[in-house]
């Protein structure tokens, strides 16, 4: 007897996730622009299937069939489209819960022509999250077709639209995803709850298309810093009852502390569930390895290769080829031989275990119970799983204006700069816009253009300020050229404004020329006559006449000449009276100055012989005229000879006892 693997998930598995687990509905705005009476914001719940456009509006005027209000059945068999001609308003299709999957709903909605499908609850409850069916559907193919939005609305919404449908009146709607996703900073920080299990059906196939289809973008972003990607593996535990059981032994390693179902659901052939744990954990190995040695990204290259080397339905899935595909990158073995650990010991592995708590929402982000789950800045995401869509979702998570340039591509948004110039200040002449485009849509900012900040509003005014302003499209000021010669009302010391220069007038964005031969403001003597040029003037004389600028007036050449050498003589004898002069009162000065001097040293060296000095000679003092130094010194070397005749008497008296 073969024993299906839903019963035993119902006991075991599930039990850690489903008891106890806090699912979050992620949500968008709705906004009901018309009639009056539905008018605000509103929310709905937003379906983990289709396309959620992340970072985006769309609007539209809801239709609700009279037939097949529950849309389960093709919209072309009941003879009803939704498809609007171009340019008309999308259509989207209101359609009650019940009798059949969400999907399918959606399904019939897009094939009708429909834009998006709002789903209206039929009970009365917290909104919820519309997903896929967990049964295997004979026409499974169509759930990545999906491309339309869809939203869950509440009853008593639902409702009110309808009432007002009935009476005749437009009801326009606006579904916002812009704040749908955190965005704030320059890196967006995201996560993928996957599986190595190829073996569970189109959920696999579609996450492992994904996931090749994807590696480029993912590499591209992580290498450039703009992002910082974790992968995630899901495992559960098997309960204490069960550890010993035959099915918790087949499903789970180091003694039931971490499971995985059983590949095919069916325990009596193929790979078992301890298989894809050991895989998952091999996994997260590599990108322990791969982060440590600073090349991350290389996590893509590993699960992408092992997809397609080392496949279930081959018989490859198994470490020998797994070592080949590590190897192939240039990985150590070792490290990642390590990090697994032993599988069938009765202890914690590290990584496992921060794994299931990682399961365990915080903050914002709910449990993760769906599979695979992508996680964007601590928000799950909810669409499907495809390279275009989880971009997107992606590129709505940077803060507008610092978005990578993969996210900016007309296939990921529309550049609104190009229409009209979104709006914003423009200089057609430059080639300068305040224009920015982001993927949200855009901002009007005043630009830096070559290390030049311009300043104001955006969106009507922008002009360049700060050093070397006027290198670009001469900051915005007033320049002109004729002649031969060139005027600028920009002036590179000034952080911003314009003046018009000398010559001109007017406020600095417009100058003309000053006529200042006609306001009177130049060359006014009786013999100047005046002739005014672009941006200046030119003043001359009658015949035999100099034009003196300085002094506005008008001389005689023959005048001027005799003036210059009158000038020049009185300047030559002023120069010689001015020198005789300093002569004599330096040499009055310096024999002054040496008369005082010899005075003062006599009188130290020879003091005057007085009759005390005599007495103490034991003799009479002997008057004598002349006795000392002379009170005026006629000439340097006369009292250089005095002083030193008078010394050497003064020395021969003494000698003689007189």
């Amino acid at each position: 007897m073969r024993l299906k693997f839903p019963l035993f998930t119902c006991v075991s598995f599930l039990l850690l996730s489903s008891c106890f687990g806090r699912f979050v509905v992620e949500k968008n705005s709705l906004k009901v622009a018309s009639p009056d009476s539905l008018k605000g914001l509103h929310e709905c719940a937003i379906g983990n299937f289709g396309v959620p456009q992340y970072g985006g509006t769309l609007v539209g005027s809801v239709f609700y069939p009279k037939s097949n209000q529950k849309a389960c059945s093709n919209f072309q068999d009941v003879d009803l489209s939704f498809k609007t001609k171009p340019g008309g308003i999308p259509i989207f299709l209101l359609a009650d819960r019940g009798d059949c999957y969400f999907t399918l709903k959606a399904w019939n909605a897009q094939n009708g022509g429909a834009a998006a499908i709002l789903v209206a609850d039929d009970r009365v409850e917290p909104l919820i999250t519309m997903d896929t069916p967990e049964e295997e559907d004979a026409r499974a193919d169509y759930l990545q077709n999906i491309t339309i939005p869809s939203a869950l609305i509440s009853k008593d919404l639902g409702d009110k639209i309808k009432k007002e449908l009935s009476k005749g009146e437009m009801v326009s709607i606006n579904l916002d995803w812009r704040e749908a996703l955190p965005h704030p900073d320059e890196r967006v920080e995201y996560e993928l709850w996957t599986n190595s299990n190829d073996e569970c059906g189109p959920k696999c196939d579609s996450q492992l298309s994904f996931i090749r289809n994807f590696k480029g973008a993912a590499q591209i972003l992580e290498q450039g810093g703009y992002t910082q990607f974790t992968p995630h593996y899901i495992t559960w535990y098997c309960p204490e009852a069960f550890i010993l059981s035959k099915q918790c032994k087949s499903q789970c390693i180091n003694h039931g502390r971490y499971c995985a179902p059983d590949p095919e659901q069916d325990f009596s052939r193929g790979y078992d569930g301890k298989d894809v744990v050991e895989q998952n954990l091999r996994q997260a190995c590599f990108f322990k390895v791969a982060n440590e040695s600073g090349k991350p990204w290389q996590w893509w290259d590993y699960v992408t290769d092992f997809s397609i080397r080392c496949p279930m339905k081959e018989n490859k899935y198994t470490k020998e080829c797994a070592d080949k595909v590590i190897q192939s990158l240039g990985v150590d073995i070792k490290k990642i031989d390590e990090c697994v650990g032993d599988t069938e010991a009765d202890v914690e592995n590290p990584i496992l275990k921060a794994e299931q708590e990682s399961q365990i929402g915080k903050g914002s982000r709910g449990d993760v119970t769906i599979l695979p789950t992508l996680v964007v800045n601590n928000r799950q995401y909810r669409g499907k799983l495809d390279k275009g869509a989880v971009l997107k979702a992606i590129c709505s998570g940077f803060e507008e204006t610092t978005e990578p340039a993969i996210c900016l591509t007309k296939d990921m948004e529309t550049n609104e700069c190009l229409y009209n110039n979104g709006g914003c200040w423009q200089d057609k002449a430059a080639n300068i816009t305040a224009c920015r485009d982001t993927f949200r849509g855009r901002v009007c900012e005043c630009p830096i253009v070559q290390g030049v900040k311009f300043t104001g509003d955006g969106y009507t005014h922008c002009e360049a300020s700060g050093a070397l302003r006027c290198e670009i499209n001469n900051g915005g000021c007033w320049k002109g050229t004729k002649d031969g010669r060139t005027y600028s009302a920009c002036i590179d010391d000034r952080t911003k404004g314009c003046k018009c220069p000398p010559g001109f007038k007017g406020d600095g964005d417009s100058c003309e020329d000053i006529d200042e031969c006609k306001e009177k403001l130049a060359c006014q003597c009786p013999e100047c006559k005046c002739k005014n040029t672009w941006g200046s003037y030119e003043c001359s004389c009658s015949s035999n006449a100099l034009y003196i600028h300085e002094h506005d007036t008008c001389i005689s050449k023959d005048a001027s000449t005799e003036y210059s050498w009158s000038f020049v003589w009185v300047v030559f004898l002023g120069l010689a009276v001015a020198g005789v002069a300093g002569y004599a009162l330096y040499k009055y000065r310096i024999r002054g100055n040496i008369t005082d001097a010899l005075m003062t040293f006599s009188s130290g060296i020879f003091p005057p012989r007085t009759e005390a000095y005599a007495n103490s000679l034991g003799k009479k003092a002997v008057p004598r005229k002349n006795w000392g130094i002379p009170s005026i010194v006629v000439d340097h070397s006369i009292a250089t000879f005095f002083a030193v005749s008078v010394h050497a008497s003064y020395k021969i008296e003494t000698a003689l006892g007189a």
